[in-house]
């Protein structure tokens, strides 16, 4: 059964089924009991997008079961992060299902991609080319929730003119993320040159004092350049969705 809110008021609209027929369907399935997961099948009729799987910790019988589930309520493509290419090999041949796996970035998407209609561009920075798995992950998820994407990557401080180089993309941008490990500089300095909400995230890239990320996590959330907001250590995924919110919300008015 198909839980989606537009769908089922559309269908009132169009008299297939009646007011009453309709609080049914809305109120009848929130949520989908698994004997190892519960799944909240309105996430999307709350916060306009469905459950993301996380697919570190579990196995790929249980992601399997996950995503049939919610292709059994929803024809929204499905994404799958952490998801490591051992896991990505079995979960392919046990799913009747179009999956994509993207492997630098750790994701795979079941079904298609949401098309880009968001207000504008994200454009994903890097400090180093050890950044990128970090990026990719950003990159596809706010890629499947419906945004254009443009990377420039191993732009760091250490060779501050590359970075200034790429100016025009920069101001272009309705959301800007910046990834950086080491000391985390980079995102204090794409903070001073635009005027666009940039999103920080750290990664555990670096030498001893650098501690795994900490370095870096500290340096941004101490940056002194105004609209500068910072994710966990790695959370390629959480930059990634937080940039699409921004991006979609002119849809609210």
């Amino acid at each position: 059964m198909k839980t989606d809110l537009y769908q089922i008021l559309e269908d009132v609209r169009d008299n297939k089924i009646s007011v009453s027929e309709a609080e049914l369907l809305i109120k009848k399935e929130p949520f989908a009991e698994l004997d190892f997961a519960t799944l909240d099948l309105q996430r999307k009729n709350r916060q306009g997008a469905g459950e993301v799987v996380y697919g570190a910790g579990k196995t790929p019988e249980q992601i399997k079961a996950i995503v049939e589930t919610l292709k059994e309520h929803s024809n929204d493509g499905i994404l799958i992060t952490k998801l490591s290419k051992e896991k990505e090999n079995t979960l392919k041949t046990m799913l009747n299902a179009d999956l994509t796996f993207y492997e630098e970035a750790q994701i795979a998407i079941v079904g298609k991609k949401r098309a880009a209609d968001g207000l504008g561009k994200v454009v994903i920075v890097t400090g180093g080319t050890s950044d990128i798995p970090v990026a990719e992950e950003a990159a596809v998820t706010a890629e499947f929730f419906g945004n254009e994407i443009e990377r420039i990557y191993d732009v760091g401080v250490a060779g501050l003119h590359r970075l200034l180089s790429k100016m025009d993309s920069l101001m272009s941008a309705s959301v800007i993320i910046a990834i950086a490990g080491m000391e985390g500089a980079l995102a204090s300095v794409v903070g001073g040159l635009v005027d666009c909400p940039v999103i920080a995230v750290p990664t555990s890239v670096g030498y001893g004092a650098s501690f795994e990320g900490l370095s870096a996590l500290l340096s941004m959330l101490n940056s002194c350049a105004s609209g500068v907001t910072v994710v966990n250590i790695d959370n390629g995924y959480g930059a990634g969705y937080y940039a699409s919110l921004i991006n979609h919300m002119n849809k609210k008015q």
